[in-house]
């Protein structure tokens, strides 16, 4: 009997690894609570080894074509305007897509989607809810909530990659160690074009400030900002259109009210499981790690945890790979999750919050410096497109 791997959501992480199984020829089934296929909002940057992961599969060509090719990242001072500039195009040779791309995630996950319809082994179940897991020697059982009712799967291995407040992981009892920031991020969605307004204003800025610090992205159709608000505001507060406009008039006051096409507020973490591997189940993405969103570092290693992973069950099942393998996906990607993704995204906020005038000014001339010498810049941008945390993770035996 062919191999059989069960997938706990539907998200970028979830449908990349079950492409590469069914792509092996591994029968696969994604489970996902949702009705309808996941239209995730906060996701909009791949980063350049992303893109090349995906090329495997001839998404990338697909994906640029609806997206924004960003060569350069700006980092800003919302008093001061622009601090220091990167080029991507330092990247050229470290990789295929020495740039990044400003893309809404769903768009990889529609195209996950078609891809997967081409693979009569593969498919994907909608409205299902993974509840609890169990499992032996030779299997794992989930028990998933559906419109019928309750229903029991069986399969090889299950990833579960069912987002921040995995069923997987807390069936498992595994810690989720880490904090939750007191504060909420706001992210507003409008089609006022603000390049006419900042000069020289690029795709990706990330806008200091010791009041209200903010992000601000270009996505095809809209301008994505986003804002930390205080734990003193109820969301019913954050979120109302005076409180909108307020926040977008205090970046740039205009006449006329801003119009707003999406808004949406969140808790955000600094989080990593103890554990990404019980037996046959593996956690991946927000299930195994998350981290707040400031270095567009989330859904990126996400992917990044998904291939790993995949790619393993992949010998493991089609050329007697050893079972041990899976304890190296956890040794990889466990360390990249605390090594990088975390420490660099709290460090991002720590920098962007700054209020301490003489610690803004030296960061501020460290970036000016770092930026102006082709060399020092190369290594930042490796650092930041998360180049550096795959050859980190490879390295790991």
């Amino acid at each position: 009997m062919s191999s059989h791997v069960l997938i706990a959501g539907a998200g970028p992480v979830g449908l990349v690894s079950a492409l590469t199984l069914a792509t092996a020829g591994i029968q696969v089934t994604v489970f996902e609570r949702n009705t309808t296929a996941p239209e995730d909002l906060r996701a909009s940057t791949f980063h350049p080894p992303t893109l090349d992961m995906l090329a495997r599969f001839g998404l990338t060509d697909e994906l640029v074509s609806q997206g924004l090719v960003a060569r350069y990242t700006q980092q800003r001072d919302r008093k001061n305007g622009l601090v220091a500039e990167f080029d991507m195009s330092l990247l050229e040779g470290e990789t295929q897509h020495p740039f990044r791309l400003q893309c809404e995630q769903w768009k990889l996950n529609k195209l996950l989607i078609d891809r997967l319809a081409l693979f009569p082994h593969a498919s994907i179940v909608l409205g299902a809810e993974v509840q609890s897991v169990s499992q032996d020697a030779d299997s794992v059982e989930i028990s998933v909530k559906t419109a019928s009712g309750i229903q029991a799967f069986r399969g090889d291995y299950l990833i579960g990659s069912d987002g921040a407040w995995s069923a997987v992981r807390q069936s498992l009892g595994i810690d989720f160690e880490g904090f939750t920031y007191p504060e909420r991020f706001l992210v507003v969605s409008t089609d006022f074009e603000f390049a006419d307004h900042f000069p020289k204003l690029s795709y990706v800025n990330y806008v200091s400030d010791p009041q209200e610090w903010c992000v601000m992205l270009r996505v095809p159709s809209l301008w994505r900002v986003l804002f930390p608000t205080s734990p003193d505001e109820s969301d019913e507060e954050v979120l109302t259109d005076d409180s909108i406009q307020n926040r977008l008039q205090n970046l740039l006051p205009r006449e006329l009210p801003y119009s707003t096409i999406h808004r949406t507020l969140y808790k955000v973490h600094q989080r990593v499981a103890k554990e990404f591997r019980r037996g046959r189940v593996i956690l991946a993405g927000d299930a195994a790690h998350i981290n707040n969103p400031l270095g567009g570092m989330g859904m990126n290693g996400g992917v990044h945890d998904a291939f790993n992973l995949s790619d393993k069950l992949v010998e493991i099942l089609t050329a007697g790979g050893s079972p041990d393998l899976l304890d190296r996906y956890e040794r990889q990607r466990r360390a990249v999750a605390i090594e990088y993704i975390n420490a660099n995204t709290a460090r991002n906020k720590k920098t962007i919050e700054e209020r301490d005038p003489e610690t803004r000014r030296k960061t501020q001339d460290e970036l000016r410096a770092i930026a102006a010498h082709p060399s020092a810049a190369k290594d930042y941008l490796r650092k930041t497109s998360m180049i550096d945390a795959l050859e980190r993770a490879e390295s790991i035996t």
